[in-house]
């Protein structure tokens, strides 16, 4: 009887193991696969960046977080992306600041005309405090904000040669939809046009549109230059983009694994702003060799717009004008 009650007992717990391996197993299988957004191709600086991040997370995690990056807006736009952060479906995203300005007014800091000379100015402020601060306002918003990350900055291509932004009256420039870029451009008499990413180069080749207000990374990822052969070098505006996490996601999250991420995107928004750098320079070159006709206009030449823009939003919000007087005193 007693022999008989082992061999049971024994096959049961053979079996519970079986069972366990077999569960575990299948966690295995299903384990998650996180998901990041970009609204650029990937040859783009902000998907170039996201590529790393997941690359350098995964590899000092030893596989743990496995991130599958999915550039151009396969997952969606902006405000898709936005939404899909916000409640879980994706966990990470890289949204223009522009567009998240929308919901945090102080991200208009970053897109002040005439406030940085180049990409390596603009990088340069995201260790200010109230870089810092703008991020962390992104709380309210369902999202946790690691940090940035910059395209070029931002010039003219036209289908003619512009010597002189006064030239630009009653002409159409697709520009990024926002307040500060429609204002700015606005007071030039131009007359500024939204048009998702896809469609500048069609919107160029039918004469819908005369001007791109763009990164050179987007000009040479898009071949814009094909249909707009002319470029204006006014760097009158920088264009950083947010790389988000969502925050039903990151609390769920040990405060451990949150550092480790935090520290991984810090190397790679350094490292962005770097190959950045270099890549304007580089773009200008490829551009140059295509044959593009370059004009560059001096700052000085537009100056009252600039006054115009900056009068208007500078003050907008505490966190703006703490921005712009923190940038000022470290140049």
């Amino acid at each position: 009887m007693k022999t008989l009650y082992l061999k049971k007992l024994c096959s049961f717990c053979s079996a519970t193991a079986v069972a366990l391996t077999i569960s575990v197993t299948s966690m295995q299988t299903v384990a998650e696969t996180l998901r990041l957004s970009t609204p650029v191709p990937p040859s783009h600086i902000f998907s170039k960046v996201s590529t790393k991040f997941a690359e350098d997370l995964s590899a000092r995690t030893n596989g743990d977080f496995k991130i599958k990056v999915f550039p151009f807006g396969k997952l969606g736009s902006d405000p898709e992306n936005t939404l899909m952060i916000q409640t879980g479906a994706i966990q990470f995203a890289v949204i223009p600041a522009a567009f998240m300005a929308n919901r945090e007014e102080s991200l208009n800091a970053w897109l002040l005309p005439g406030l940085f000379d180049d990409v390596e100015a603009a990088g340069a402020a995201t260790q200010l405090p109230a870089a810092r601060e703008m991020l962390a306002a992104l709380d309210k918003q369902g999202m946790v904000g690691l940090g940035y990350v910059f395209s070029g900055m931002r010039n003219l291509v036209s289908v003619y040669p512009i010597s002189n932004l006064k030239e630009i009256k009653d002409k159409k420039i697709r520009t990024f939809p926002g307040p500060i870029f429609n204002d700015w451009w606005l007071t030039f008499g131009a007359a500024p046009t939204a048009l998702p990413t896809p469609e500048i180069a069609p919107a160029l080749t039918t004469n819908l549109i005369d001007i791109v207000d763009v990164d050179l990374d987007l000009v040479t990822a898009l071949k814009l230059y094909q249909q707009a052969p002319n470029l204006a070098i006014t760097n009158h505006m920088a264009f950083p983009a947010i790389m988000v996490v969502s925050k039903k996601w990151w609390e769920s999250k040990t405060a451990e694994q949150q550092t480790v991420i935090r520290e991984v995107f810090a190397d790679a928004e350094a490292w962005g702003i770097k190959a950045q750098v270099m890549a304007e320079e580089k773009n200008l070159k490829m551009l140059k060799d295509a044959g593009v006709a370059i004009t560059k206009i001096d700052k000085s030449s537009y100056a009252d717009s600039t006054a115009e823009i900056l009068n208007r939003y500078v003050n907008k919000t505490p966190l703006i004008s703490e921005f712009y007087e923190q940038v000022k005193a470290q140049k």
